[in-house]
């Protein structure tokens, strides 16, 4: 899906004063990070590295892995269409409702694809034949989290099917959630990850995936050189080797999502589903998910995800991603504004 996904602000001829609709970690201070970058223009000047291999060390180290078990790629979306072309015409389950780009990926790659539901009962889905699994955890754009113990068992269950675990939003629970080193014993697993999510860099694009190292050695054949650019990679070094300047308050974030949830749930007119992270969906009983983000963009600079092309999903959902708490006020306070005028 070319578009249609959150943080759309391009589209939009009004100012977007506050973001709801970008699942990243909104505090971050970019100001070291910055000044860092300065210094590194000159490598502007020349190609990065093929694989970017001096950052997939750090991370190899940093995870207790092997260098490889570990692609690193133009964005975490880049893992999800290499590993569908690396093995077209399979079968592959997905769980819905999800990131879309795991169903255009297969799509593409002439996958033959069939769906479950996140809310299924996992001990009761059939896997038989599946070539494939993918799973988004926590899930976007619910919220809704497998739990560790659970999830392995399923992969355990099932040895004859890849199972590819996005894991973008591992940041934003407190959750025990899978290890990359996990993949040295489930031979079937790939986790995909994102940096920058947890960081305010989404611009930059980059990720990376871990697996099996027989996987890797098939993922990596369809490899583009140069894939990853080099300011990517020098400011995810940066990150990963400088962590106490980027410690995510989940916490505190939490916090302020179950203040903002309880506040929205006071509203006449919305159903707040429930979530283990800092974003979350919400069904509207009146009106649609379209009108709202319209009147919220041109009456308070207020952007929101429409959620209504998430499969799965209708034209009375969106999805909220929580910001501070003052922001948080003015959105419930704009929403109520809306919700009055619906008949």
């Amino acid at each position: 899906m070319l578009f249609g996904h959150g943080d759309d602000f391009y589209n939009s001829v009004n100012e977007v004063k506050i973001n709801f609709s970008s699942n990243v970690w909104h505090g971050t201070n970019l100001e070291n990070i910055k000044d860092f970058l300065t210094e590194q223009f000159l490598k502007l000047t020349h190609y990065p590295e093929p694989d970017a291999m001096t950052l997939k060390r750090i991370l190899a180290h940093r995870y207790e892995v092997s260098e490889k078990n570990i692609i690193v790629t133009n964005g975490s979306i880049t893992a999800f269409y290499m590993i569908a072309q690396t093995w077209r015409n399979s079968k592959s389950m997905i769980a819905i409702p999800s990131f879309s780009e795991y169903e255009d990926a297969c799509s593409l790659h002439d996958h033959e694809i069939s769906f479950f539901s996140t809310s299924d009962d996992l001990s009761e889905i059939t896997l038989e034949g599946m070539d494939f699994c993918w799973i988004c955890n926590p899930n976007n754009p619910d919220g809704r989290l497998l739990h560790r113990s659970e999830l392995l068992s399923l992969i355990s269950d099932n040895p004859k099917t890849i199972f590819v675990v996005d894991q973008a939003y591992v940041a934003f629970t407190t959750e025990d959630m899978l290890k990359a080193k996990d993949v040295k014993t489930y031979k079937n697993l790939i986790i995909v990850q994102s940096i920058s999510k947890a960081y305010n860099i989404p611009g930059l694009r980059i990720g990376y995936l871990v697996a099996d190292e027989m996987l890797v050695k098939e993922i990596s054949k369809y490899i583009i050189p140069w894939s990853v650019n080099a300011v990517a990679i020098e400011a995810s070094k940066y990150i990963l080797i400088h962590p106490a300047q980027f410690t995510l308050p989940i916490r505190k974030w939490q916090r302020e999502t179950s203040e903002l949830i309880y506040q929205l749930k006071k509203l006449d007119g919305v159903e707040v589903l429930p979530t283990a992270t800092t974003f979350f969906l919400v069904r509207l009983k009146k009106g649609t998910a379209a009108s709202l983000k319209k009147y919220l963009l041109e009456n308070h600079g207020i952007l929101i995800r429409d959620a209504s092309n998430f499969r799965g999903l209708d034209e009375t959902y969106i999805r909220l991603s929580t910001q501070r708490a003052d922001e948080n006020a003015l959105l419930v306070e704009a929403m109520r504004e809306w919700l009055a005028m619906q008949s």
